[in-house]
């Protein structure tokens, strides 16, 4: 991906992520003195408190319909968990008794632009660089009232309610605000990512038949270069920003602002038309790892129920949380937090992937990002944002060295004890002492007040969740679930600090485990019953639009009326209930010998290393080893170079170069034997990738996760002279 000045980043990712460890300067002996003193004293308290934690159980078996298999549910619940509360059966009906109740509170915040500047680069490419100022509120109530005045202005534009409307948009309050007007006259959402290729456009405009686009002012571009090929559009709404281009040639069609909408719903109310729970709420139409994408039809009723489970998981949320919004709302995981943003009557506050921090790509120097600004309690990230982090924080330290260097370790390796459960007295004193020496600079990062961390969209790496558990203080709550379960499947709790699992089933869902005997995984099998993961429930979506086909093949209903989705993953429980996702049916692969290798499983070993940015494991039946395709972390790999004495014309050049492919090979090495893994799934061969894999190339989904055949098509003939 590229900003709109071409600097190239990933999506959702970011920027350059400060992780600041500028903790300590020379001025340390004081903290040294307590440096020895939080050593000493915990010695004493973990002596006297240590003994064996007593497991938890979070999950118990069940008896339930369907296929034979092991199932399990939530321990909080013996009966599925369909509303947060009598009466919010549907999203129109849960947004308006949230307005209600919250009506003075805070809702959605909005930064106000000070100042748009350009600075030239080192290839005399001019960046765009922001300065942004405080969040502008409004309350639940007033955002109501838009709602309202929106839906009621659809309406008067034309829209027939009967048809779809579809937005096509980066996240911001519009987008929710529009989002929940279409409901209030049971009008059924398209949701698109905004990263989405041409084709995937017109496929998913043409399919939905939409007669209204709502858009970015900025994506207008887009849509005309492909108006001739769309058959049903007839309106377009755009979102207003500050730099809205002139809006010409766009086809035939009514072109209107977002506020213009508005307007005219106020001058002229309409009846509301409200759904009922089983009307299809959201076509969601997926990313897609292979071909054009699937829209995914979302009830009202599946939404409510996993907005309705996850507010069970995360402690203590309501209206004193603030979360801080930036991921695509097009993505069900970002648009079911924000559900439960609403539901708990929490603070929203949106701002973008490219100005999150302070040293994010697009914020002025000198001048704070969005999380300094909202200081959020909460807040959604993917696995390969918290890998960025992560690598800030390491890279940090590593020029800072010296004794900084090894007080962080120190603490590092302390407060891992404590996350851990084996150094309880590293909970007090000697918490409190990190903090103020090391960490605190470090959560500064992210506003300094996150208490509790979502992630999802893909596997979290165990060192990469310890990582931030430590250094930002506050548990992660590691979902699972995907577009076809409107992301209600497993959910970890925060006094869960084991890594690697997804917990266990939310409240909302069963999952049941089903043997695949072809790959060798039975819930017979020990220590651990492991199997295809299948969830049911109310979360369970309607099936794929116009495609009864591929719905039958992965939706089943039992002879109890429950839907199941087959997701193609396999899973196995843990004693206490937890589900770990260990392998997809879809990435195996026999080798020449017989071998079994896991494509997706080594990547996520391979990625633990500091060179890789990005990586696709290839393997092919006709060979008896795999190889790679990496595209390296610049910043580190350049480092190396320099330290190396190795001189090279650009980042191409350097990869091209045969010492650099041999460090990071044996990086690779190294990370494939300290993950256990067997020889032949350890990439005999690799290509470094300069241009990073994003999703404006096609090449990753907007989750990040990658589009393995794209992949193997564009570099058909890399992979060819690997093998050679």
């Amino acid at each position: 991906m590229a900003d709109s000045e071409g600097s190239p980043v990933s999506a959702p990712t970011t920027g350059q992520m400060d992780a600041s460890g500028s903790f300590l300067t020379d001025k340390s002996y004081g903290a040294a003195i307590a440096l020895i003193i939080a050593i000493v004293v915990p010695l004493v308290l973990s002596s006297m408190f240590a003994g064996k934690k007593k497991l938890k159980q979070r999950g118990v078996p069940v008896q339930v319909g369907g296929e034979a298999g092991l199932a399990m549910r939530n321990v909080r619940s013996e009966k599925l968990v369909d509303v947060p509360w009598e009466g919010a059966t549907t999203m129109a009906a849960l947004f308006e008794q949230s307005c209600k109740k919250h009506s003075q509170h805070r809702f959605l915040g909005t930064r106000k632009l000070i100042e748009r500047s350009f600075v030239s680069g080192s290839d005399e490419r001019k960046f765009e660089k922001l300065h942004l100022g405080e969040f502008q509120w409004e309350t639940y109530g007033q955002v109501f009232e838009r709602v309202s005045h929106f839906a009621s202005g659809l309406i008067q534009l034309g829209h027939d309610p009967d048809t779809r409307i579809a937005i096509f948009s980066d996240t911001r309050a519009e987008w929710l605000i529009a989002f929940e007007g279409c409901f209030r006259q049971n009008i059924t959402v398209v949701t698109i990512y905004a990263s989405l290729g041409d084709d995937a456009l017109v496929h998913s405009l043409n399919e939905t038949k939409a007669s209204t686009l709502i858009c970015d002012s900025k994506l207008l571009k887009k849509v005309a270069a492909v108006s001739s090929s769309l058959k049903t559009v007839e309106n377009v709404i755009y979102f207003e920003s500050d730099n809205t281009e002139a809006l010409t040639n766009i086809g035939d069609w009514k072109i209107s602002s977002f506020l213009e909408v508005e307007k005219m719903g106020q001058e002229t109310p309409v009846p509301v038309r409200l759904p009922i729970k089983k009307d299809v709420a959201v076509i969601m139409y997926t990313s897609g790892s292979t071909g054009l994408p699937k829209g995914v039809m979302m009830t009202h009723g599946n939404i409510v129920s996993t907005a309705a489970a996850v507010m069970t998981v995360i402690p203590n949320i309501g209206p004193n949380d603030v979360y801080m919004a930036y991921l695509p709302l097009a993505h069900i995981f970002e648009l079911a937090a924000e559900v439960v943003m609403l539901t708990a009557g929490s603070s929203i506050g949106y701002g973008s992937a490219l100005t999150l921090t302070d040293t994010s790509n697009k914020i002025k120097k000198g001048t704070m990002g969005d999380a300094s600004m909202l200081k959020p309690t909460l807040m959604a990230s993917v696995p390969a944002i918290l890998d960025r982090v992560r690598d800030g924080v390491v890279k940090k330290v590593e020029e800072k060295g010296g004794l900084a260097k090894k007080l962080f370790n120190i603490a590092f390796q302390r407060r891992l004890l404590a996350v851990d459960g084996s150094w309880l007295g590293a909970w007090g004193l000697e918490k409190l002492l990190w903090d103020a020496i090391v960490f605190k600079k470090i959560r500064s990062v992210l506003g300094g007040d996150i208490r509790f961390m979502l992630c999802g969209g893909a596997p979290l790496a165990p060192d990469t969740q310890k990582f931030i558990n430590v250094c930002v203080g506050a548990p992660i709550g590691q979902g699972y679930g995907l577009t076809e379960t409107c992301a209600g499947a497993a959910f970890s709790e925060a006094d869960d600090n084991s890594v690697g699992r997804v917990g266990p089933p939310l409240p909302c869902a069963y999952i049941k485990l089903v043997s695949w005997d072809e790959g060798g995984y039975l819930t017979s099998d020990k220590p651990m019953p492991r199997g295809e993961v299948v969830v049911g429930g109310y979360s369970v979506t309607a099936g794929y639009f116009n495609n009864e086909e591929k719905t039958n093949e992965v939706y089943k209903v039992d002879e109890n009326g429950m839907r199941w989705f087959y997701t193609g993953d396999i899973g196995r429980f843990h004693p206490d209930g937890c589900l770990e996702i260990i392998d997809r049916k879809k990435d195996i692969v026999k080798l020449q010998h017989g071998e079994y290798i896991s494509l997706g499983k080594v990547e996520a070993a391979l990625a633990s290393s500091k060179y890789v940015e990005n990586v696709m494991l290839h393997a092919d039946p006709f060979h008896t080893y795999c190889v790679a395709l990496v595209v390296p972390a610049r910043q580190v790999l350049e480092q190396w170079a320099q330290s190396a004495g190795i001189s090279f014309n650009d980042f191409a050049d350097l990869c091209g170069k045969k010492e650099t492919v041999s460090e990071v090979q044996q990086s690779l090495a190294k990370a494939a034997k300290d993950a256990k893994l067997d020889k032949f799934e350890t990439p005999a061969k690799i290509k470094l990738m300069a241009d990073p894999w994003t999703p404006e190339s096609g090449l990753v989904t907007a989750a990040l996760k990658l589009k393995r055949e794209q992949l193997k098509a564009k570099f058909k003939d890399d992979l060819l002279q690997l093998y050679a």
